[in-house]
């Protein structure tokens, strides 16, 4: 059985800062690409940042300057710095990963919650 784990959320004042951490655990051969996604009430799960096996990075327009994704594949751990928050940032942030088993299959975290104050 595969897990991802989310850790680091909690409440920030606008303008400050958190480190997100998603630790993989379980069997698998490899993972392939790992991101985050977040889901504000009453609104879609939506891309936030992505990262290939190789460093390859992605990040949504809202978020580009601001966060900053990495993985340690040693450690089968992604990351997501975050600064300068703004209120509108306040959502449950999700891990995703590509694992692969005996194929490919994607994976989610239970959710930590990000909220923002003004």
């Amino acid at each position: 059985q595969v897990q991802l784990v989310e850790s680091g959320g909690g409440l920030v004042q606008a303008g400050g800062s958190l480190r997100l951490s998603c630790a993989a655990s379980g069997s698998f051969r490899s993972i392939n690409d790992m991101g985050w996604y977040r889901q504000a009430p009453g609104k879609a799960r939506e891309l936030v940042a992505t990262i290939t096996s190789g460093g390859s990075t992605n990040y949504a327009d809202s978020v580009k300057g601001r966060f900053t994704i990495s993985r340690d594949n040693a450690k089968n751990t992604v990351y997501l710095e975050m600064n300068s928050l703004k209120p509108g940032d306040t959502a449950v942030y999700y891990c995703n990963a590509e694992f692969v088993i005996w194929g490919p299959s994607r994976y989610w975290g239970q959710g930590t919650q990000v909220t923002v104050s003004s």
